[in-house]
């Protein structure tokens, strides 16, 4: 049995301004990772990747992995970038041979032309094979559209967020493949949406209403009900035509019930539609109430969320408005992680350890889709660590993957630590701090720009949440942004839409 694997994965965010070029795809900034490499970075890693190797290995096949391209979330996917690779998975399938193949997708991939970068790519991929089955793992912040999952033969999502499954849920849809493959099951899939964008940070399944949702999926799958059955959240800072809530389900040859579960999903996902929605509180007024949470020291720290810059869903990292809030408000033993600045880090790389410098850090990158950008922070500080920014984390997302921060160095004002980092990663794991010399849980706060991931290994050190409403393009006050491609009406730019017809 031979199987082709392959990873093209990317969100969007068009309202962001950071480029996505090739190189961003590269994990080291340098090269792709291809065909054995690719194989042997991602084994054993808690990734889509190495569910996938995982299963494969395990069922005695023979793999070939094409290319293995993620990039961070940032703006539109540049048109040669996206060629490249979709020639790069075709042209392998092109060599044939293969009797399955194993994508590891995102789902909400915006193209320059192309709004739906993963159903163009299974579109060309079908269009020169029609009979190979095919198995795609996607992101539960997938924008759905048919040609990403009609097309394969089965397709799951992540049912976490903080997505600790990745790597189980592309075990779920490789098993069903393989069963497939031998008979056992005939897939078939149903799908719809539901008119609605929930915000990303009331997303998150460690409340409801999507942790209900997920364990409705759960559920119907491990009764035998469904194959596999997906909630995805959507992806709302996308702004095309379909972005927002759907549900996916794949039955053993029965279209009638796949459908019903769907509608179920959909029906309670608008039922809930009010508890999707986020409203952001003056950034002055959630910085004081973080300082007066951390006013007697503890054995953890309070955490505060800079959410509307977070990288993870394509922020640019160098929005300055939460650290100089805090920095005027006079917190004091903070670690804030960080501003994605490489002038600022190589200034402090030239200084060396134990130099004081005064610099401007971040707002440095226009964002024109917001009513106003950030601006540059003059900071005084002394260099308290250079750091190759590179580690291999234990705990988080994704255990045992290589994260590349790229050079990484932290100043200290005295009353925070400022991490500067030059390549845009969200602060997800201890291990990304400890590497700088950092224990978090021995700072009074721990200020990050995060949403919801930082839950997975950060999330049982804090002793208080505040979430704080800078500026940035993952903004949650959906007024800053304007829509121009999404269908309308919808919740809840449009508070009288009808819900999801069954």
């Amino acid at each position: 049995m031979r199987l082709l694997l392959a990873a093209l994965s990317h969100e969007t965010n068009t309202f962001s301004p950071v480029p996505t070029p090739r190189e961003r795809f590269c994990r080291d900034g340098r090269e792709l990772l291809e065909g054995e490499r690719a194989i042997a970075f991602f084994r054993d890693t808690g990734t889509c990747m190495g569910g996938f190797i995982r299963v494969a290995e395990a069922a005695g096949a023979e793999i070939t992995a094409s290319i293995a391209a993620h990039a961070s979330p940032s703006g539109a996917v540049q048109r040669a970038a996206y060629e490249g690779f979709a020639e790069a998975i075709c042209g392998a399938m092109r060599r044939g041979g293969w009797d399955g193949i194993l994508l590891d997708l995102h789902g909400a991939m915006a193209v320059e032309g192309i709004e739906d970068g993963e159903g163009e790519l299974v579109r060309r991929i079908r269009a020169m094979d029609a009979r190979t089955p095919i198995a795609i793992a996607y992101d539960m912040h997938a924008n759905v559209y048919d040609d990403m999952v009609l097309p394969a033969t089965v397709t799951a999502g992540y049912h976490t967020y903080p997505h600790i499954d990745q790597a189980e849920t592309a075990e779920r849809a490789a098993r069903v493949l393989l069963r497939a493959m031998r008979g056992e099951v005939a897939p078939v899939t149903a799908w719809g949406r539901a008119p609605m964008l929930p915000h990303v940070m009331a997303q998150g399944t460690h409340a409801f209403p999507n942790r209900e949702l997920q364990a409705m999926c759960r559920a119907w799958e491990e009764s035998g009900r469904a194959l596999t059955a997906s909630l995805y959240v959507g992806f709302p800072h996308a702004d095309i035509h379909g972005a927002g809530l759907s549900a996916v389900v794949t039955t053993n040859g029965d279209p009638g019930d796949a459908q019903r579960m769907v509608q179920e999903l959909l029906d309670f996902a608008w039922a809930a539609r009010e508890s999707f929605v986020f409203r952001p509180e003056p950034l002055e007024g959630s910085v004081a109430r973080a300082k007066a949470a951390g006013a007697t020291k503890s054995d953890k720290p309070v955490v505060l969320l800079d959410h509307h810059d977070n990288c993870a869903s394509g922020g640019t990292m160098d929005t300055t408005e939460v650290l100089a809030e805090i920095i005027r408000q006079g917190l004091t033993d903070v670690v804030f992680f960080g501003i994605c600045d490489p002038e600022a880090v190589a200034a402090c790389q030239h200084a060396g350890v134990g130099a004081e410098i005064t610099l401007d850090i971040g707002g440095k990158l226009p964002m024109p889709a917001l009513p106003r950008s950030s601006r540059p922070l003059t900071v005084t500080g002394t260099v308290r660590t250079i750091s190759s920014g590179t580690l291999v984390t234990k705990s988080g997302l994704a255990p045992g993957l290589k994260v590349f921060m790229g050079p990484t160095v932290v100043l200290d004002t005295g009353a925070v630590e400022i991490v500067l980092v030059t390549r845009q990663i969200e602060p997800t794991s201890p291990d990304m701090f400890r590497i700088l010399g950092i224990e978090p849980l021995d700072r009074r706060y721990l200020a990050i720009k995060s949403r919801v991931h930082w839950r997975a290994a950060l999330g049982p050190m804090a002793r208080d949440i505040v979430e704080c409403a800078g500026v940035g393009v993952c903004t949650s006050d959906y007024g800053q942004l304007t829509f121009r491609n999404v269908r309308r009406p919808i919740y809840p730019l449009d508070p009288g839409t009808n819900g999801p017809v069954g």
